[in-house]
């Protein structure tokens, strides 16, 4: 479903990925974990299309994005949702216009429709009723939900988690979790999940990639991350502030 295959991109003189190779499968739900910094997001966005590699493709059932033209593009675009880490509503708007947005500009379905289809979300993700609040008037992990409600009202193929517990107590990301999980069951849809949450990844992926200076430099099952022999995986995944990652960079 989706391919990047040798992807290289620097801002500057600060080089990001440099040669980033994932591959994920129809379905699949993919976890990327990393450092904080380390590009996670900017992987992310090279996917949906919103950053170009410097070198290297990506790939999006089928289609180079690289090669397509604006208009394909746009149609890629439209088989994502995403939940942005800090859940991205628009302040002015209701949680009601908030998850009902994409279908008001992209679909011809009158106002009823919409409305309907915004309350089958709201309900999907246990928050039914609040359509007529403002996004100041709940709180962090509602905001995360009805983010996620939005991401899920189009019905896309694909849907991009970026850092989606961050901010959330225990039980509020374990909640957050259990959605996940359910929109990949509900719709079969494909999942990136960028996370550094370590007891996020164990429980949603299929599969979970390490970024690290630029490169993926492993991928396994969680059984198999949770066993690597890899000392910078280890490091991470366990926490460690001894280890190769922390004396590399003299901390």
């Amino acid at each position: 479903m989706i391919q990047l295959i040798e992807v290289r991109k620097s801002f500057g003189e600060k080089k990001v990925l440099q040669g980033a190779n994932l591959h994920i499968k129809h379905g699949e739900s993919m976890v990327v974990i990393g450092q904080s910094g380390c590009g996670k997001s900017v992987l992310l966005k090279h996917v949906i299309g919103l950053l170009q590699p410097d070198e290297g493709k990506i790939i999006v059932k089928g289609c180079d994005l690289q090669t397509c033209s604006a208009r394909e593009l746009n149609e890629i675009r439209k088989m994502f949702g995403m939940l942005f880490q800090g859940a991205a509503l628009f302040d002015s708007m209701s949680v009601g216009e908030n998850v009902g947005f994409g279908l008001q500009e992209n679909t011809s379905l009158s106002q009823k429709e919409i409305q309907k289809k915004v309350s089958e979300r709201l309900h999907m993700v246990g928050l039914p009723g609040i359509e007529s609040l403002k996004p100041s008037e709940i709180s962090g992990g509602m905001k995360k939900r009805v983010g996620l409600a939005r991401a899920i009202a189009m019905e896309p193929e694909i849907l991009l988690y970026d850092e989606p517990t961050t901010g959330l107590d225990p039980i509020m990301a374990d909640v957050i979790n259990d959605l996940i999980i359910r929109m990949k069951e509900t719709y079969r849809v494909t999942s990136l999940i960028i996370t550094h949450d370590m007891t996020s990844a164990y429980k949603i992926a299929d599969r979970i990639a390490m970024l690290h200076q630029g490169q993926i430099i492993e991928i396994g099952t969680s059984d198999e991350i949770q066993n690597t022999k890899n000392p910078i995986v280890r490091q991470f995944i366990t926490g460690s502030a001894k280890g190769p990652i922390t004396e590399k960079e003299g901390l």
